[in-house]
């Protein structure tokens, strides 16, 4: 306490200055009309400009709030999307829903080695099991390889173990996409048949052939290709749509007939 009187009594012809200097200011304001509407004019100056810095303020902080809406809608349309055929989108049946979608985070990314996986933050727990889908707002990213409480590893399409059905856009010729280890953002189309016309930068998509993706979701365009005359087949270079340096957000697809239709043929190759 002594401290603040010190401090006051140091400095009181300051502080004097000061009153009567706002009570001159005052005394003018209200005493000419002139000095009136500089005075407000210029208070609404600074009142708009605190209000604008607040806002700007606020709005920055909400933005992973509306982030979390935006990846919530995306879920509800690439639902809505992969199960077009089969929903009715007045009064959605949900018994005829195929795949289900939900969105993960990648805690864990790796694209330069000739194994690479990638590690998002939901599990078991979350709904997350072995060989779901997983891919981005560009296109596919890879499957799910291994499932803990809270956590899942995603074998990434750069992996030399990876083996993914695809297929040329608009078209029934599907090959497989595979990873040479050459360049993180371009993968290899392999088996589709010299009969086929292509042209650098057809898009290439996800194929029919998969339990695990739905049709059409994109993957790349082809980047350049050549003819293996040995076995008749093209070699493709696909470019990806994603770039697999800067992923954050990831949306895993789970198809409820996969199991079903994996015993099928099962006994089938079986009997």
């Amino acid at each position: 306490m002594q401290r603040i009187i010190n401090f006051i009594l140091s400095y009181r012809n300051a502080f004097l200055y000061g009153f009567l200097m706002v009570i001159s200011l005052t005394l003018t304001v209200r005493s000419h009309s002139y000095h009136q509407s500089k005075f407000f004019n210029s208070s609404k100056w600074v009142t708009g400009n605190v209000y604008g810095i607040s806002a700007n303020i606020s709005s920055y902080f909400g933005l992973r709030e509306e982030n979390d809406k935006l990846v919530k809608e995306n879920e509800q349309l690439r639902r809505l999307l992969f199960n077009s055929e089969k929903v009715v989108l007045q009064g959605i049946d949900t018994s005829a829903i195929n795949y289900e979608v939900f969105s993960a985070s990648l805690i864990k990314n790796s694209f330069s080695s000739p194994r690479n996986y990638l590690t998002i933050d939901k599990g078991e727990k979350q709904g997350v099991e072995q060989d779901m889908g997983v891919i981005t707002t560009s296109g596919i990213l890879g499957i799910v390889e291994n499932v803990s409480s809270n956590f899942a590893t995603v074998q990434s399409v750069l992996n030399t173990k990876s083996n993914i059905n695809a297929k040329i856009k608009n078209t029934n010729y599907f090959g497989s996409l595979i990873w040479d280890v050459q360049d993180y953002n371009v993968v290899q189309l392999i088996d589709i048949p010299r009969l086929v016309p292509l042209v650098v930068g057809d898009t290439i998509v996800t194929g029919a052939m998969s339990s695990i993706f739905p049709e059409d979701i994109p993957i790349g365009v082809i980047k350049k290709y050549d003819l293996n005359t040995s076995r008749s087949f093209y070699n493709i270079d696909v470019e990806l749509f994603n770039d697999m340096a800067n992923i954050k957000t990831v949306y895993l697809i789970k198809n409820k007939s996969k199991q079903e239709i994996r015993t099928l043929e099962e006994e089938t190759i079986n009997e």
